[in-house]
């Protein structure tokens, strides 16, 4: 789901601003987009409602990450049946370019990148930790037993 409109509180909002920060510190010229998905009927029922959904842009195609854009899907799930306080289960992240998606990355499964072309290791490395850290953003009141 868009994280314009997960950001129902300030917690949240928070917590999705650092992860926004997190990654243009790693990649100063990217540009986020809190809606990444359109507001049409056919999307509506493809997207996760237990999920946090934010783009970033290159201002042209990145060759140090075979992409033009990248998707950042944070997953949750919720801690007892019923209750609003979740916890983030993993990070999925996906680059496209003008040709469709070219690699997947997913924390829930393996770490592994897969796809036609992959960012080189030293982006992968900076996709690795963005994720890492998110994660930690997320979970940070789970962490601490707040």
């Amino acid at each position: 789901m868009n994280a314009a409109e997960q950001a129902k509180n300030f917690q949240v909002a928070s917590k999705i601003a650092a992860v926004v920060n997190l990654f243009k510190g790693e990649f100063p010229d990217l540009r986020s987009d809190l809606k990444p998905w359109t507001n049409d009927p056919e999307t509506r029922q493809m997207v996760d409602p237990d999920s946090i959904d934010i783009s970033f842009h290159f201002p042209g195609y990145s060759f140090r990450c075979h992409s033009r854009s990248i998707l950042i899907q944070i997953r949750f799930h919720s801690l007892e049946p019923g209750e609003s306080e979740r916890r983030a289960i993993g990070v999925e992240v996906a680059g496209f370019s003008g040709l469709g998606r070219q690699w997947l990355f997913s924390t829930i499964d393996n770490w592994q990148f897969v796809g036609d072309k992959e960012p080189v290791p030293e982006v992968q490395a900076k996709l690795k930790n963005c994720c890492r850290q998110a994660l930690e953003i997320f979970n940070r009141s789970h962490q601490n037993g707040d």
